[in-house]
């Protein structure tokens, strides 16, 4: 049986246009029992760890997120009654993750040209627990293991092209949500066996249900996504030499002049360094 079930006509029309439903097979999978996630955890490096308190507002400023005051294992056994949230940063070093990984994203990759740099996450977050509204930079597919959430998923042109810049420059993802565009979400209702494809640079946020959660984020990148990548750092500079940048998308041959100026810099970079 596949693992990730999903529209093959849907994925190809509306891959990084817009978020869609997709279903998956992985809820009863051994890898994500508590017991296990608390193993992998140990097993990672303390900096793919992330975890903080789960009571947050939508938008929470990263320089002010509390810390829980917890360990990371204390935290996992207790998440049911501990009012925290965490990630499992790059699992897929795991080998039994990577598995997990690449059967969901094999099936993908037959309509998904150059797709690369395959990557995991493991979500686990608390009773009412909120993931702030956010952007990821990352072809992003979430799959809900254990318990419910609600995720909240906005249009690309709500962000302005300055916030792009920023967090391509290496800003934190977290951003300030504007009540303005409250009703302009795509919502979602995930329980076990659901899942949600995000676009890239998609604007969201999450707000857990009543019981503990689990949830898988499988991602990836592609050539013309990495691209993309590199003219919001270019308009970056361009912008804080005073410059008033063309918006990426709104001119493909300035963009690709973009592109290799910043490659052909990286190049150049790159001999220096060597020599």
């Amino acid at each position: 049986m596949s693992l990730l079930a999903f529209e093959t006509t849907r994925l190809a029309a509306e891959l990084n246009r817009r978020p869609f439903a997709v279903h998956h097979a992985l809820a009863d999978h051994p890898a994500f029992r508590l017991d296990r996630l608390v193993e992998l955890a140990r097993r990672l490096p303390a900096e793919r760890v992330e975890y903080n308190a789960g009571n947050l507002p939508i938008s929470q400023d990263p320089r002010l997120t509390p810390h829980n005051g917890l360990s990371v294992e204390e935290t996992i056994r207790r998440i049911t009654d501990c009012r925290s949230w965490m990630v499992l940063k790059r699992v897929e070093s795991d080998p039994i993750y990577r598995r997990v990984l690449d059967e969901c994203l094999d099936e993908i990759a037959e309509v998904v040209p150059g797709m690369r740099t395959r990557r995991a996450f493991v979500f686990i977050s608390s009773p009412g627990s909120v993931t702030p509204y956010h952007i990821d930079h990352e072809y992003n597919f979430l799959l809900q293991i254990r318990g419910r959430k609600v995720m909240s998923i906005f249009d690309r042109s709500v962000v302005s092209e300055e916030e792009l810049e920023r967090f391509y420059r290496g800003a934190h993802r977290n951003l300030v949500f504007d009540q303005e565009h409250a009703h302009d979400a795509h919502t979602f209702e995930l329980g076990p066996g659901d899942g949600v494809h995000v676009p890239v640079n998609a604007p969201h946020f999450v707000v857990n249900g009543t019981e503990p959660s689990i949830s898988f984020s499988i991602t990836f990148r592609t050539p013309e996504g990495d691209r993309r990548s590199a003219v919001y750092v270019v308009n970056d500079r361009l912008r804080q030499l005073g410059l008033a940048p063309r918006a990426v998308g709104t001119a493909p041959i300035i963009d690709r002049a973009k592109y290799l100026g910043f490659a052909l810099l990286k190049q150049a970079q790159r001999r220096l360094g060597r020599s």
